[in-house]
């Protein structure tokens, strides 16, 4: 299966502590009215390293349930342990997940040939299909094209979520995978400067506040309606920055709670938004006309 679109890396609600169910159902239930063309439980901005393994299957199961076949539903279940993450993405396929996205391990910073090896092992024993997620922000690794390109050969690896930022990068991952490979766009401020390099979708933080704006950049961008979704997107930036302004999921899921969708909760290390950086998000929010 290959995936495409505008899918949200949806934030796990929290309240007194544990996974708010009615408000994660609710979040997919808009996402999807909105027009997204996929969830991403349990990744960077779903809090998955605070998470629990029950936690986490019950997040993707839920996902799964409320999606009900009408988006796909591709699960993080990435580690910087191999054995961890066979274990997650095997966990994702019970839920019922169409999907894996698998970011690159981070803390013990592998080799080259240490991440081809890792994505390999975890293909080679969970039949599903699995998006890699490259981020050296958060990893402190990054995979190079040629690795991409390895990785690429193998069949149930179909994509990557590329977040390093690196343009030059991004195209000869493209250049260098061929057209059943994908590439998805991991940075909001570039999704459509990717789109136009080959992308073919991006894993948005931005449409867990805005949905129907950052799916209707992919919308009118697949119709080729470049200007209107040049227009759509250069409209975005704002927003694209304040999702930003401290460490994600900070921001979208301090927006969702002036927004009315979710409690401001958290859980160490992360902590709530400064007041200063909340009034500006109030104000960007406000802008966009995003507030009840």
């Amino acid at each position: 299966m290959s995936f495409q679109g505008v899918m949200t890396a949806i934030v796990t609600p929290f309240r007194d502590g544990a996974v708010d169910e009615n408000a994660l159902r609710a979040l997919i239930e808009w996402q999807i009215k909105s027009g997204v063309d996929a969830v991403v439980p349990c990744g960077t901005t779903g809090e998955s390293a605070t998470v629990t393994y029950e936690e986490h299957e019950k997040v993707i199961r839920v996902a799964v349930e409320q999606s009900a076949g009408r988006v796909p539903v591709i699960a993080g279940a990435g580690s910087n342990s191999t054995a961890n993450a066979v274990k997650l993405a095997k966990q994702a396929k019970k839920a019922g997940a169409d999907g894996h996205l698998q970011v690159t391990p981070y803390y013990n910073k592998p080799t080259q040939e240490g991440l081809y090896q890792h994505f390999k092992a975890i293909a080679a024993v969970v039949d599903l299909p699995m998006v890699l997620y490259n981020v050296p922000g958060r990893t402190s690794v990054n995979m190079l094209p040629e690795t991409v390109a390895r990785l690429s050969s193998i069949d149930n690896i179909v994509a990557i979520k590329e977040a390093s930022g690196d343009m030059e990068q991004i195209k000869r991952i493209v250049a260098e995978t061929g057209p059943v490979f994908s590439v998805y766009s991991g940075d909001d401020a570039l999704n459509l400067e990717i789109y136009k390099a080959g992308g073919k979708g991006a894993v948005s933080v931005t449409s867990n506040v805005a949905p129907s704006h950052v799916a209707d950049v992919w919308d009118r961008f697949s119709a080729g309606d470049v200007d209107a979704a040049q227009k759509i997107q250069s409209g975005l930036a704002s927003l694209n920055k304040a999702m930003f302004i401290e460490t994600n999921p900070i921001p979208a899921k301090t927006a969702l709670s002036l927004m009315g969708k979710c409690r401001e909760e958290f859980r160490l290390p992360m902590t709530p938004m400064s007041e200063d950086h909340k009034e500006e998000l109030r104000k960007v929010l406000s802008q966009y006309k995003l507030l009840p």
